[in-house]
């Protein structure tokens, strides 16, 4: 193996809470305190920290400054931000850590959706001109890629049902989850509609929330752990932000990051999706083309717990933990952003030799 491999030596997740009553660099706190008691670390052997969040959660400017308190990053010169998930921000320092002059980055994602109202703030985010005058909710976006899939004879409400089945009863055993339950696909398809053809149970349930990694270069991790999971590869890709210019009922970014990753050139075990609607999971699977021996989203996923500008990260946090445990030798973890899978990153996940 080159000593430059990267590897996750340590990682922390805090539950997806429905309201949290401290502050966002509180979160981040626990999780990064966690994770230096684990390695035995101090602050300043970090050489590099970075971090996933939104200013729009918050409503003021430049609300990440704030937010490396929570790191306890010094000089602030070694401090970076991406307004986009933590697992965008994971890419960034693989990247850094890959130019070989560093041993050690920070990474963190971190989110409170429960001051405000995600329905109403996300649209802000959209095309100035067209999308946000609108109102194009992230929850309308999604019942459009789900009124494809069925048109386009993808998929049907009861594998939408299906896949919340499935994601509750698994989050059961998940002490991270917000919202499970052992619930059948029928008794979910009674329930009324809230933006047709998706009923309340296919939206993320909304949450606070934070989550960070380790990351170590070669020899370093080694020494941190004995049990690395090692990054084989990363890659993000994005597509139109205009609905009207892509096929909704599919994700050709995804294909082409699997296909970039030669993600078939063996097996994948565990694979955690960032399913924020049910119908995504049914076009990321498509995308990707798992087979019955992938198990998806044992942890329940984003149905179960949606710490925004965390997700992601947690999916990667999720299949490093099930290599560790020696449940799983190779995994991908997937996060995505924007409308109806506008951007997708893929990472994958294998443990040491």
């Amino acid at each position: 193996m080159s000593a430059e491999a990267i590897a996750i030596v340590a990682a922390a997740q805090t539950p997806s809470y429905r309201a949290y009553n401290n502050t966002e660099p509180a979160l981040i706190m626990r999780v990064v305190n966690e994770i230096l008691s684990e390695t035995k670390l101090d602050r300043h052997d970090i050489d590099f920290t970075i971090a996933g969040s939104c200013d729009y959660l918050s409503g003021l400017p430049f609300a990440f400054v704030a937010n490396v308190d929570g790191f306890g990053a010094w000089p602030p010169v070694y401090e970076s931000h991406v307004e986009m998930d933590g697992a965008f921000a994971l890419f960034e320092a693989w990247v850094r850590l890959s130019v070989g002059d560093l041993d050690f980055a920070l990474v963190a994602g971190s989110g409170k959706s429960s001051p405000g109202t995600p329905r109403e703030i996300f649209p802000l985010q959209t095309d100035p001109y067209y999308g946000a005058p609108l109102g194009l909710d992230p929850v309308s976006t999604a019942g459009l890629q789900g009124r494809a899939l069925i048109d386009a004879g993808r998929a049907s409400e009861r594998d939408f049902a299906e896949v919340v089945s499935r994601s509750r009863r698994d989050g059961m055993s998940n002490p991270h989850a917000q919202v499970t339950a052992d619930v059948s696909a029928d008794f979910l398809l009674d329930e009324p509609y809230y933006a047709a053809p998706l009923r309340r149970h296919d939206l993320p349930p909304i949450s606070d929330g934070a989550a960070a990694v380790l990351l170590a270069r070669g020899d370093r991790a080694r020494e941190l752990t004995d049990n690395p999971v090692w990054i084989r590869g990363i890659d993000h890709r994005i597509e139109s932000n205009q609905l009207g210019l892509r096929d909704l009922a599919t994700s050709v970014s995804t294909r082409l990051a699997a296909e970039s990753l030669g993600l078939k050139s063996g097996p994948v075990d565990v694979a955690e999706l960032c399913v924020r609607y049910s119908p995504e999971e049914i076009v990321l699977r498509q995308a990707l083309e798992l087979g019955d021996e992938t198990r998806i989203n044992p942890s329940g996923g984003p149905l179960c717990g949606h710490p925004v500008m965390a997700t992601g990260l947690v999916r990667v946090i999720e299949v490093a933990q099930r290599i560790r445990a020696g449940d799983a030798r190779r995994g991908v973890a997937h996060a995505a952003s924007g409308p109806a899978l506008q951007q997708n990153l893929l990472c994958v996940l294998e443990g040491e030799n």
